[in-house]
């Protein structure tokens, strides 16, 4: 199947020629028409299978019908197509893509972005003269409007990416608020790649019916990702993952750990080390997040320690290994992760480090995963540590963040 059978405007389709791409994913294929009809969608697919062409050339394609041409006058634009996402990083990431596909339109479409953790100005200037699409975080949108400087009461096209997200419960007051501003009669799309059976009756109550998408992965279409899970004393991690770092030379790696402490911690001991190794986490200023991205993806770092904020939407090409210095909360959290590599039909490693403590968690996500991963133990470094006695639930008592850690991790805070 092409792009042309799904009735895309061939000034779509050129823009598409241009970079590269010519044959739709399956959840593009899938979610497209339906869209372009102005049905409201809820898909899930796996990371890195296209979702935001999935919604970004539909849409736009609706606005072509109702945009001015370039050489019009200047005039007031009305927010039609409202996206919200959950980080900074994805805020910047959607917009670019929308951006690079009006490009080349014969027709004039502005999209405007908003995100926190940089001076609001700029982003209320850029929007004097409003804009057609407005990619934003929650919480900074409500800024916005608090400021008079948008009005939400002209959306005819509301997108939830990384939906799962969004409707968990560190959003839920800002959605909701949100939701109050905007028209009752609109198109909704919700996106991700994971939705909790919690989450649905949320999903459900903001559409009308949906199509529902839902792309398992094939084999062939299923990342090339090789997993392996080490067993090591908690006090050894740091070592362990040196000796990891040696043994796959000049290659880019990310390390999930579960706070911002965690983070310059241990990318302060492998630079020490002589390792090019930086720290990534929601309490950075806007452009030193933007700075160490672009230096990573660059090649300028070996090794960037960060928390779930890189796990969603974050896409870093040809990134060849993952590592789970801490485990993740959840099964969810744990997708998404590993996510980050052999992403574009590349192939990568994801490695989890199993602490004594993190076994039983370690059990409830390789059941929830459908994993069957033994865990390994690394000559001269054998672990020596002692599981706790059962919890019954496979988590850690006491340590699991709180919705202020949360937050803080995502970057919202």
């Amino acid at each position: 199947m092409n792009f042309s059978d799904l009735g895309l405007a061939p000034a779509l389709l050129s823009a598409l020629a241009d970079q590269g791409v010519d044959s739709p994913t399956p959840v593009q294929a899938e979610a497209i028409p339906p869209v372009l009809m102005g049905r409201d969608v809820l898909a899930q697919a796996q990371t890195g299978s296209g979702k935001t062409l999935a919604y970004a050339l539909p849409l736009l394609q609706r606005l072509m019908a109702v945009a001015p041409p370039r050489d019009d006058a200047p005039r007031q634009r009305l927010t039609q197509v409202l996206v919200l996402v959950p980080t900074r990083e994805l805020a910047s990431q959607v917009s670019d893509v929308l951006r690079h596909l009006a490009r080349p339109l014969a027709q004039s479409i502005k999209v405007g972005t908003l995100f926190g953790g940089v001076s609001i100005n700029p982003q209320l200037m850029s929007l004097r003269s409003g804009a057609d699409v407005v990619v934003a975080t929650p919480g900074r949108l409500l800024d916005v409007v608090r400021h008079n400087a948008l009005h939400l009461g002209h959306v005819q096209q509301l997108v939830l990416d990384e939906a799962d997200r969004l409707l968990d419960l560190g959003f839920a007051d800002e959605l909701q608020r949100l939701m109050a501003l905007l028209p009752n009669q609109r198109q909704t799309l919700l996106f991700s790649a994971t939705f909790e059976p919690a989450l649905q009756g949320l999903a459900e109550a903001l559409l009308r019916e949906p199509v529902r998408i839902s792309i398992a992965p094939t084999e062939a279409q299923a990342p090339n990702i090789t997993q392996r899970a080490i067993a090591v004393d908690d006090k050894k991690r740091t070592a362990v993952l040196r000796h990891l770092i040696a043994e796959h030379p000049q290659q880019r790696m990310l390390v999930f750990v579960a706070t911002r402490y965690a983070c310059e911690h241990v990318a302060n001991k492998l630079y020490l080390a002589g390792i090019f190794a930086t720290a990534f986490h929601g309490e950075m200023s806007q452009g030193a997040r933007q700075t160490v991205l672009d230096e990573f993806k660059a090649g300028r770092w070996d090794v960037v320690v960060t928390t779930d904020l890189a796990s969603r939407g974050i896409d870093i090409a040809r990134l060849p290994i993952v590592v789970n210095y801490d485990l993740p909360r959840s099964a969810t959290d744990h997708t998404h992760r590993i996510g980050r590599t052999a992403r574009a039909g590349a192939s990568g490693l994801a490695v989890s480090f199993v602490t004594a403590e993190a076994q039983a968690h370690w059990r409830f996500i390789c059941k929830r995963e459908q994993l069957d991963l033994p865990l390994e133990v690394l000559p001269g470094f054998e672990p020596t540590d002692t599981p706790p006695p059962s919890q019954g639930n496979g988590g850690v008592k006491g340590k699991r963040p709180s919705k202020k850690d949360k937050l803080r991790a995502a970057g919202l805070l």
